[in-house]
């Protein structure tokens, strides 16, 4: 039993009905989402957040009955993580063609300086990425997916950098102008947009960096918090130093175990735990040999650190005999 069925939750008109909280969509409707995603996808045996991007949907594909429609129509499989986020400076306005399959004028974003809109992101892997890529018409030029630096876009206060989305490529999927201005969707009924006319907006006005092939989770975010021996002036930072371009104290949250092999572990907690975020120039290239390194007493996981995204390892091993620290 799902909290929110796909049929309760109808796909048209365009853009379709929105849950009022995040959710995990699984075949036949969506979870509704309290807390944390990983416990309810370790539970259901899929990804976790850790092998997904953050793709920022702003039209019907958060509504769960198309989600339905994806998994039918183009084979998507897996649970879907779905999040409320709230965006600013961005907005989602009315594209200057209509949709081939039932003359509904779809959404696309837009420079809007000053807007704040409620939106949601999707965690995707890789594999729900190309469904999308099919949706959106990537492969035919009708949007591109690219990573987004205008605006600012939170979830539960914590800011996502550059997240993934879907831009309008072709003439059809750029802003419409009524008036010299683009109509922004939650001003303007889908009943009223079919019948508006204008012309496309030659831009945006937004900054993005168009991705080439599929995105890697490895990619997102950049910024990685170091609380051990990969600080900077202890014994492995020579190993981390070539791979970032910058580098500043910060704390997360957690707790400081010292194992007794002569590095420290961190665990879940509400202390402060002092240590370096480091912004690497390559995250997707540098991480795996970092995950060597950590070796596999040590997960992965992305947390909040000074409000922002970022990656940290976590320790999952036994802590018989680990003592409390301050800090290391």
């Amino acid at each position: 039993m799902t909290d929110y069925p796909d049929t309760a939750w109808p796909a048209a008109p365009y853009p379709g009905a929105v849950p009022p909280s995040s959710f995990v969509h699984v075949p036949g409707g969506g979870h509704a989402l309290g807390g944390d995603p990983d416990a309810l996808l370790v539970g259901l045996g899929e990804p976790p957040m850790a092998a997904r991007v953050p793709v920022l949907t702003y039209g019907s594909n958060r509504n769960p009955a198309k989600i339905g429609w994806l998994r039918e129509a183009l084979g998507l499989t897996g649970a879907v993580v779905v999040l409320r986020c709230t965006v600013r400076d961005v907005a989602a306005v009315w594209a200057a063609g209509l949709r081939v399959v039932d003359d509904q004028r779809p959404a696309v974003l837009a420079a809007a300086p000053g807007v704040v809109e409620e939106h949601s992101v999707w965690f995707a892997t890789p594999a729900q990425v190309t469904v999308l890529d099919r949706c959106e018409g990537r492969t035919v030029g009708r949007y591109r997916l690219a990573r987004l630096h205008s605006g600012e876009l939170r979830i539960d206060g914590t800011l996502l950098d550059s997240p993934f989305t879907y831009l309008g490529a072709a003439d059809i999927r750029r802003p419409l102008l009524v008036d010299g201005l683009p109509v922004r969707c939650s001003e303007v009924p889908q009943s009223e947009a079919r019948a508006l006319v204008g012309p496309p907006a030659a831009s945006d006005g937004l900054d993005a960096t168009t991705v080439h092939g599929p995105p890697v989770p490895d990619s997102w975010p950049a910024r990685l918090f170091v609380y051990g021996t990969l600080q900077p002036g202890e014994r492995a930072w020579h190993l981390l130093e070539p791979l970032v371009t910058a580098v500043a104290p910060a704390e997360a949250r957690g707790s400081l175990l010292d194992t007794g092999l002569g590095f420290p572990a961190l665990v879940p907690g509400a202390a402060p735990v002092p240590g370096h975020v480091v912004t690497l120039r390559d995250p997707a290239a540098a991480l795996p040999g970092l995950d060597g390194y950590e070796g596999p007493g040590y997960a992965r996981r992305r947390i909040t650190v000074d409000g922002r995204a970022c990656w940290t390892y976590v320790w999952i091993g036994p802590t018989d005999g680990f003592r409390p620290v301050a800090r290391w």
